[in-house]
This record gives C-alpha cells, structure tokens and sequence, in this order.
C-alpha cells in the first residue's frame, strides 16, 4: 500500500484526525485521548494562539515538554496556527536555553512547570513574550491532576515556585479558545520546525526543517517499511523523547497518519514505571537508542512482557551494539532495524527494510534518496571504500537558520548534503557506518561536541587547556573523557565537575579526567583529538 504524499503537515493532521476519530491516540499515566479528542483540544489551543497570544504565522514558539498529553496537544495546535515549532530539551541548562530561544527569535515557549525555574531566569534577555507553564498531570481527570500535581510539587518538591511578568496556564489557554481555530494558508516550503544540533561549533544551530521536508520523509518512511502501522490500532512504546527528530518523525506524523495508538513514556530511565505503562498492552512497534535497549533487557520485569503483537523494532540515534540487537532477537523474537539519519535530514536518509534487516548494516536510502561516498578530494570512491556520506533528497533542510555560512559548509549548490560521517557501500546495495568524520561523542543517543564543552571547562579560571575525547562505555556506548591543563593550583576533581555540571546538561559532564602536562598539538597550534583517542585505545 503506497502511502498518500502530503504537501504539508497541516493536511497529514487533517486526514488523520477525520480517518481515525474513534480510535485511541495516546495514553498517559493511564489516560487516553481518541484522534476525535486530540483534534478537538489541539483545535482550541490554535484557537487561543490565534486570538489571545499576539502570534503571527512564521512566528516562532518554544516547546519544552517531555512525553505527556501536553507535547501533541500544543504540538499540532502551535502547526494548525501556522506558527514555527522549536523543540526543546527539558533538560537544559540556563546558559543553553538562552542560546536557543535567543537564536531562534522564539515569542513564546509552553514550559513544565518543573524546569520553568531555568525559563524564568533568563526569559529578560530573550524575546519570549507569552509563557504557558504546565504541571505534569494538567490532561488528566480532575482526581488524578489534582494527586499527582499535588504529589510532584509537595511531596517530591519537585516544582519549583516561578514568576513570570506574563504567564498562563496551559488548562486556561485551552479554556480561552472562545472562537472556533481559523485554517492558515501554508505552502509545502513554509518552515515548520526549527530542530536545533550541534553541528562542530559548539553551538547549537537549528536545522530549518519545511513542511514539505517533513511530509517527504513521512511518505519514505512508510514505503520503505513494510510492516509499519498498515493496520490501525497498532500500540506503540513512545520512550525517545519527541522533542528528538526520529521521535517527532516516527511517533508525532508517521504514527499519527498510521491510526497507530501511542503510549506516552515521560521518564524512559524509570524502567519500572516504563514497564507499568505498556504493561496492559501488546505493543507492535518499539523505537529506541541501543542504551534503552540494553536497560530494558537487563530488567527482570520487562522481559516477562507480552511481545507476541511485536512487529517492528527500530534503532537510531547512536550504533547498535552487536550483542543488544542478538539480545533482544533472542528475547522477543523480533530483530532490531537499524537506520541512519540526520537533524538536517527530517531525519531518515537510510534504514533497514523490516523485511530485509542486515545486521550490522543502516540498511538502504529511502524512496528519493540519492546518496554518494567521496574521498577528499570530492569524487565518488568505489565500493567497500570508506568516505564522507553526503545524500540529496526532498527530505533534507534548506539550511540552517541565519547562518548562510554554515549551510554553504554542508550544502551544495545542486543540493548534495555532506553528512560528515564516514561510510562504506557494500555490493547489495547496503551501507555500513564506519566512523564519525567529526569528533562527536555520542552518549545514550545524545550528541556531545567536544568543542562545547572544551569551551565551558577552559572558563574556569585555574584551567589553562582542555581537550575532550569520547571513549568507550558498557552503560552508554560512550562517555566524555576530558584532559586538563591546570595552572600553578591543580584543580580537584570535583570542583571541575561541579564547575560542568552548572554549565552543561547531565550527559555532557566528563565522566573521566585526566591531568596533563601539556596537549599534543599540530604545527598551526590545534590540539590533536586524534592522538589523544589512539592513546586511550591503545590503554585499553
């Protein structure tokens, strides 16, 4: 069955909502919402943004949920508004939500209540008008809101008390929408999503993703995947983020168009609580990080589930190891499809049919994908060779968001996208990753770039160098290993982490230090990663 091609996202909600109005949409803490009850609450949050909130079309609004009803209510009601979605990470801290509301130009930002403390501390500096904060159980029956609500923010002191100059709740905005929500005009290359990474700077750049680039890789997805949600009412375990592109993509459209039913994991560390959640039901797709996949075999609880329904599972974010994916086989008698994307790339470039998996592969590129391996030199190397995977298709950004420059460094003029990752094709067809070109670190599906955080520890005033390597870890495939320099006073261990840890988000905190004389460097005065790993390598 070929799946229906939609110019923008706003026609993909619209179909889906009418298709699948009776069937259940997503479930949280227990509650679920039909399709017919997402439409109508998203409907009246476009309805409160249209005519309450100042917000003009193209403008843009800040998400920072996590997994609740919340994330698709604002989700799809901020798109029906025709307003420009950035995602955020609950997780960040203050010094890297400045840099993304401030860059993205964001007018509002829709915040949980238990991190709005961070949003209220630099929220002057920014051009954010409207706040809506949301507590964790605002969606749910007015019993359960009120203990849960009451729970997390006296009984956990999980929440924090905020002021914001202008502020409303999320329940009130919805209790606003006194006029019926208005259908913006919206064209296939009218952005949608500003989908911050990292990029080498440092910095986060967001990824300027259309409509029409969405909708694409919608439509490849589901035709180079033979067995996802072809029949309504599938389960689906939501546990990656969808603030994360590869949740968004696969769980915000393609599972939504699908008629699929989503079960909403706010906290994927918690495994108990996570295997509570999906326990009452046989889910049919599973989408994780290897690190999720390794946690979750390892629980007792969870492999006493019901996986029999199991039809797809699929791997992105970081390499699958060899020993989960047989792990996991062996368990529940599915194979893990892994699969290769990008931010810039909404995100799927190339994945494994579920019908055609080869381990240890990413599989094929989508329907309209092109994608070529280059040496150096810019011309394409020959099978088995390794090279910098670039790809050309209609799912790949226009460019990133005010930074010309940027975008010329990976995008070419006749549209070729260079990933910066070093691949090799094999003779059927079927790609393999081989190594990063950059020196990102990827830890638990999350990027760190050294950069970033070589530029946050060198701030201490008693650390005269830094250098950041990835290395090898059994709990999250890698872990940040930082070299110092120290001047006269040799600075604790501690005091760099805790000096890290105001700074960066939890996952990009070293987790190893090791103190240097002096960095090995090249001629121009770079310090050489490079050498760095080989030495670490050969340590071990």
């Amino acid at each position: 069955m070929e799946s229906k091609r939609y110019a923008t996202v706003n026609e993909l909600l619209q179909d889906a909502f009418t298709q699948h109005k009776h069937l259940p949409a997503f479930t949280c803490f227990g509650h679920t919402f039909s399709y017919a009850e997402i439409d109508a609450l998203s409907a009246r949050f476009a309805s409160y943004l249209q005519n309450h909130s100042g917000l003009k079309p193209g403008d843009r609004i800040a998400i920072q949920l996590p997994n609740i009803h919340q994330y698709p209510i604002a989700l799809y009601g901020a798109i029906r508004a025709g307003l420009v979605v950035v995602n955020t990470n609950p997780l960040y801290t203050t010094r890297e939500l400045l840099h993304q509301l401030k860059d993205s130009g964001a007018k509002a930002l829709i915040v949980l209540a238990n991190v709005a403390n961070r949003a209220a501390e630099i929220l002057p500096q920014t051009q954010v008008e409207t706040v809506i904060v949301t507590e964790v159980g605002d969606m749910l029956p007015p019993l359960k809101r009120t203990l849960i609500n009451f729970f997390l923010k006296y009984v956990k002191k999980q929440v924090p008390s905020v002021h914001f100059p202008r502020s409303i709740s999320f329940r009130e905005a919805l209790a606003r929408a006194d006029q019926p929500w208005r259908p913006v005009d919206i064209k296939s290359e009218d952005l949608v999503v500003l989908q911050y990474t990292g990029g080498t700077t440092g910095l986060a750049k967001g990824a300027m993703l259309t409509h029409g680039n969405l909708c694409a890789n919608v439509h490849q997805v589901l035709n180079h995947m033979t067995k996802l949600f072809k029949t309504e009412s599938q389960v689906v375990a939501v546990a990656l983020p969808l603030y994360h592109i590869f949740a968004f993509n696969i769980h915000g459209l393609c599972a939504l168009i699908g008629g699929a039913h989503s079960v909403l994991i706010p906290n994927p560390r918690d495994i108990p609580a996570f295997v509570k959640a999906i326990k009452p039901y046989k889910i049919s797709l599973f989408v994780a990080v290897n690190t999720l996949y390794n946690a979750l075999l390892h629980s007792e609880e969870f492999r006493q589930l019901d996986f029999s329904e199991l039809k797809t599972s699929a791997a992105g974010g970081m390499a699958l190891m060899e020993d989960v994916a047989r792990k996991w086989l062996e368990l529940t008698g599915c194979e893990i499809c892994e699969g290769y994307g990008l931010t810039e790339t909404s995100p799927v470039l190339i994945t494994n049919p579920d019908n055609a998996i080869k381990a240890g592969t990413i599989g094929t590129p989508v329907v309209g994908t092109e994608v070529k391996i280059i040496d150096e030199k810019g011309n394409e190397v020959s099978d088995g060779q390794p090279g910098e995977l670039c790809a050309r298709g209609p799912q790949i950004m226009p460019g990133y968001w005010q930074k010309p420059e940027a975008t010329a460094e990976v995008l070419s003029a006749d549209g070729w996208f260079k990933t910066g990752d070093i691949a090799i094709r094999r003779p059927d067809g079927y790609y393999k990753i081989v190594d990063r070109k950059k020196d990102m670190i990827v830890v638990s599906g999350f990027n760190v770039y050294p950069n970033e955080v070589e530029d946050v520890v060198t701030q201490h005033p008693d650390i005269i160098e830094a250098a950041v390597i990835g290395v090898p870890s059994k709990d999250t495939g890698e872990a940040v290993k930082l070299f110092v320099v120290t001047g006269k006073r040799k600075v604790p261990e501690s005091e760099i982490i805790a000096f890290c840890r105001e700074r960066l988000t939890g996952y990009k905190i070293p987790k190893v230090i090791e103190y240097r004389d002096s960095l090995p460097k090249s001629n121009v005065g770079k310090i050489l990663r490079r050498e760095l790993r080989d030495e670490s390598t050969t340590h071990h």
